[in-house]
């Protein structure tokens, strides 16, 4: 036989389109041609397979090889076609039977000693592999990863040899969950840990409840660092569904760890981070930081240093919950459902307001730092805390503060009777939604009405006030929005809000 089909999957965002390798063997000089629009790393690929193939003990024809990944219009990058190039020569020389490969579908990267090496973005060909009900060929280093997927048949290989002894077996593993602890709070650090702050640990449960954008403001060392990274322990931990998107993500991306199954993403950029980091990009759109935080908390510290134009491009993702990404070659779109935690300092110096340190800054400086975050976004969180500095008695008493267990518990409960109620979390209520859930009585009205005049709130801040106050009910496991959800709600809205 001179002509081979092998199965095998690209990756292009998160989905995972099919990809045909066909080799075929003519006579003629000994060459090896690789078309259907390969990258560079693809390329590549014929002295990795040549070589993996002579280590293994098998024989390299010396004849024309043209192998065509198919369909050719779909660019190819990456070293996951190795293993279905290498099988492919193999079934058409005739050193293994074409019945082998049936039902299966080959992705790995071959070392140049036959070796099969990790690759990434496993979890999305396994979740299409698992619908097709097909099983799936991959090195034993990515197993643990494709058997997040229950059910799906798996022939898992340390090298080429290993793959072949097992497909002429046929005996796929049927590899169940690797035994994994749940989701770990504790991870995290407690909220008890964090002296005083009653104010902003307040906000911090409100905000897991309805899933609000918060924003803290105060002199460095008064611990919104620590109030931030505290919050990814509030919220309940994934369901199955939720940690399979969060897994893909981070497995196109860096690989998961599947240490950390179920566990709620927390990203924390530096300020220096890009446009392209922050939201994804490059000439084959990756995962940016907005993505990666999908289903958990994306924390901005000092937001000011941000450049301004990368902090602009998180108002679309912000309202639509995910992120287009378009290039000249190629198409992509992620989820970008995450919790805008972010904090700043009130000047430059950090100490407007301290009561005991002087601020240097002058009017004209304090007003250029905080001009540097927009109107427009500021008008997109829901929760602005000022922050004060600890006093030093708080720092040594020992008050019984609250757990993150006991605001979890709270905060669940607040959950379900949002989901049972709209089917979302209240923060992702749209306008009509909002109107249906959000009934407010003559007195309420009038008082809300007052607000936005006095405040010069704009009709997205009145929205996102009304989501606040929503969630307060919830949390109080009220029906209706009453006057003093109301009155706490505004308590989180800053003054000058006026952002149309």
């Amino acid at each position: 036989m001179t002509f081979a089909r092998v199965a095998t999957r690209a990756l292009l965002g998160l989905s995972a389109p099919e990809v045909q390798v066909e080799v075929h063997l003519a006579n003629g000089l000994p060459a090896f041609h690789l078309v259907g629009l390969p990258e560079t790393a693809v390329k590549e690929s014929r002295d990795r397979v040549r070589s993996a193939l002579l280590m293994a003990g098998f024989e390299f024809p010396s004849r024309r090889i043209t192998v065509n990944l198919s369909p050719a219009d779909l660019p190819k990058e990456g070293g996951r076609y190795d293993l279905a190039i290498a099988l492919g020569i193999l079934v058409a020389t005739g050193q293994l039977a074409e019945a082998c490969l049936e039902g299966i579908v080959f992705i790995g990267e071959l070392a140049l000693n036959a070796d099969l090496s990790q690759i990434r973005g496993v979890l999305p060909t396994a979740l299409v592999v698992h619908q097709q009900q097909l099983a799936l060929a991959l090195p034993a280093a990515n197993r643990d990863e494709a058997s997040l997927v229950q059910g799906l048949p798996l022939y898992p290989a340390s090298s080429l040899l290993d793959l072949v002894a097992q497909l002429e077996r046929r005996q796929p593993q049927s590899c169940s969950p690797p035994t994994l602890a749940p989701a770990a709070p504790s991870l995290y650090p407690d909220l008890s840990s964090v002296k005083g702050q009653l104010f902003a640990k307040r906000a911090l449960e409100i905000a897991a409840a309805g899933q609000h954008n918060l924003l803290l403001n105060g002199p460095p060392g008064s611990g919104k660092t620590l109030l931030a990274s505290c919050l990814p322990g509030l919220l309940p931990p994934l369901d199955e569904s939720e940690a399979l998107e969060v897994a893909a993500m981070a497995s196109i991306s860096q690989g998961f760890d599947v240490r950390r199954w179920r566990q709620r993403p927390y990203r924390a950029p530096h300020h220096s981070s890009s446009a392209a980091a922050l939201v994804g990009g490059g000439s084959h759109p990756q995962p940016g930081e907005i993505s990666l935080a999908h289903r958990g908390v994306l924390f901005l510290d000092e937001l000011p240093e941000y450049d301004r134009r990368v902090l602009e491009v998180l108002r679309e993702p912000l309202e639509s919950g995910e992120i287009h990404l378009a290039r000249a070659r190629s198409r992509a779109t992620y989820p970008a459902q995450f919790l805008l935690m972010s904090a700043m300092n009130p000047c430059p110096c950090g100490f407007l307001g301290h009561p005991h340190k002087a601020c240097q800054c002058s009017p004209h400086q304090v007003q250029r730092y905080q001009s540097r975050v927009s109107g427009p976004l500021l008008d997109r969180i829901d929760l602005h805390v000022k922050v004060a500095a600890v006093p030093a008695e708080d720092l040594f008493a020992r008050p019984a503060e609250e757990t993150s267990h006991a605001v979890r518990e709270r905060v669940c409960q607040a959950r379900a009777r949002q989901l049972a109620r709209a089917g979302k979390l209240n923060g992702q209520l749209s306008a009509a939604e909002l109107e249906r859930d959000a009934i407010l009585q003559p007195a309420e009205k009038t008082l809300l009405i007052e607000a936005m005049q006095r405040l010069q709130l704009s009709a997205r801040s009145a929205h996102r006030l009304l989501k606040v106050a929503r969630t307060l009910a919830d949390l109080q496991q009220s029906e209706q929005i009453e006057r003093q959800h109301l009155l706490e709600a505004l308590s989180y809205r800053p003054a000058s809000s006026g952002v149309n």
